[in-house]
């Protein structure tokens, strides 16, 4: 791990314990402590702050109740809360201090926290808790009664399967961390709770498993958490800009599903998961070039079919990089590989259209992408619609107009068909985008450009690691593992977990008999 980072990290930890001891603190008046609350929520022009000033009969003291309208659950804040406040009687208590006697005897709450700080308390509130102030007492209480509306568990959106569990994320961190508790039942599944955003303070919870996940990466994506400094950051998209290994790169080095399944798979590995409120996808890091590859589904098939299907979404990935600059070098640069009735034919059909080859193809990548774009972001009721004007109108009137070759609407239909076989939609962008800087080198240099580019691009992908993970591991540079790269060996045969991940036990199971 990087010294001078954790340096810094020291350095943050001291600045934020020293801010701390500057940070206000209640009082033992009651009156005060409530009024200061108010005026943190500008109460009574913000009605969302709610105020319920009570006599506890138990305790014979003033006390009060605050929550958000909106953010909490108030049956619970009734039932846990305010009815064991009002009506609990005591005959003997075992302590002195009101605030521990009314936490321990009196509040039926499983959450229930002290702290004697005022922006804890706030922090509690915004996040859906509710505190008790007391009267005579500098300390408060939190509990959580998180009430944030939710919908409901649906399937997945983007990564369907035909076999495996149906469920999907939603945007309820804690129905998250429920959905992966109900695939890994490990009482050392861990689920730790970092603070990001300087004003709107989220939370981040961190789940990995804790006699599994290397202690260093643990450390480090806390690290780097803990680093940001920003206003808010709503969720994880945004979080993964932010830790990142290079905010610049075309390909990531984070990957986000949707899957709980798939999230508990890497747990099991020895990775770390992210999960924050408003996402309804769970961050996995570090990460590597296969994973990008990978779905459920290549676990849940038989070998043979798992295989089969895996070899046609790879086979898919090159035809949507490189098909439409292997047309541009061949009609270009290199048409003597052709067979002679082959580019007789295709210069026929070109002998009408104005436009070089390079043009021709940009315009109908660009039509493409148009099209694409806007099924995107239409009403899904009128989605046929525009497969319906982008495949028939578009394409046909293109030809019928000389403007394109009917060859060429092969190739981009082709292209991007290809293209959505591609599992994880950040990967699916730089697929996309590093089509045209190939394009644009074959129109130069023909077949030595895209092999020009190529080589770069895994020269790059060698170079860089995510979350200090080489991207390429285990394959360059080699690392045991299960062998689960480009196609898999049968699920009683993957007896080791991935070692670039440095896991704690290196083995799922005993070795298999024979050979593996």
């Amino acid at each position: 791990m990087n010294k001078g980072a954790v340096g810094r990290g020291e350095e943050k930890e001291k600045e934020k314990e020293n801010g701390k001891e500057k940070e206000p603190r209640l009082s033992v008046n009651l009156a005060e402590n409530v009024d200061t609350i108010k005026r943190a929520f500008s109460y009574p022009v913000n009605r969302a702050l709610v105020v319920r000033e009570l006599f506890a009969a138990s305790l014979q003291r003033e006390v009060t109740v605050l929550f958000l309208e909106g953010a909490t659950d108030t049956e619970s804040i009734e039932s846990q809360i305010i009815q064991p406040l009002v009506t609990k009687t005591l005959t003997l208590l075992r302590h002195h201090n009101a605030v521990t006697v009314t936490m321990e005897e009196i509040l039926t709450s499983s959450s229930v926290r002290t702290t004697s700080l005022f922006q804890d308390l706030i922090h509690g509130l915004v996040n859906g808790g509710t505190i008790l102030l007391i009267q005579g007492e500098a300390q408060g209480l939190t509990m959580d009664t998180p009430g944030f509306q939710s919908r409901s568990i649906t399937e997945p959106q983007v990564e369907h399967v035909l076999k495996g569990p149906k469920e999907a994320f939603i945007e309820s961190a804690a129905a998250n961390r429920s959905l992966i508790r109900k695939q890994v039942r490990d009482h050392q599944l861990m689920s730790e709770v970092v603070t990001v955003g300087e004003r709107s303070m989220n939370e981040v919870s961190l789940m990995y498993i804790k006699n599994l996940a290397d202690p260093d990466l643990v450390t480090e994506v806390k690290q780097r958490i803990s680093e940001i400094q920003a206003d808010t950051v709503p969720n994880l998209s945004m979080l993964e800009q932010h830790i990142e290994e290079r905010s610049y790169s075309l390909i990531p080095t984070a990957l986000l599903t949707e899957r709980p399944d798939r999230a508990s798979s890497f747990l099991m590995e020895g990775h770390v998961i992210l999960i924050m409120e408003n996402s309804p996808t769970a961050m996995v890091v570090p990460i590597t070039f296969w994973s990008l590859f990978h779905t459920p589904e290549d676990q849940y098939l038989r070998w043979a079919y798992g295989n089969f299907i895996r070899i046609v979404r790879i086979f898919a990935v090159f035809v949507a990089l490189l098909t439409p600059s292997l047309y541009i070098a061949v009609s270009t640069f290199h048409e003597e590989m052709l067979p002679t009735d082959l580019l007789l034919a295709i210069g026929a059909t070109r002998e009408r259209v104005p436009f070089p080859a390079l043009i021709e193809v940009l315009l109908m990548e660009a039509a493409f992408e148009l099209v694409r774009e806007a099924a995107v972001r239409i009403p899904t009721i009128i989605g046929p619609t525009i497969g319906i004007v982008g495949a028939l109108i578009l394409g046909q009137a293109a030809v019928e107009a000389n403007i394109v070759s009917p060859i060429l609407v092969i190739i981009v239909a082709m292209t991007g068909i290809s293209s959505f076989t591609i599992p994880e939609i950040s990967f699916n962008f730089a697929v996309r985008i590093l089509r045209f800087i190939i394009l644009f080198t074959a129109s130069f240099m023909g077949f030595f450009g895209i092999a020009l580019t190529l080589t770069c691009v895994i020269s790059y992908m060698v170079s860089f690691k995510s979350f200090g993970v080489p991207f390429l591991t285990p394959l360059s540079p080699h690392d045991r593992s299960s062998k689960d790269l480009i196609v898999r060996p049968p699920v009683w045969k993957q007896w080791l977990r991935p070692f670039y991940t440095n896991p704690q036990d290196k083995q799922r199971k005993k070795k298999p008999e024979g050979p593996s």
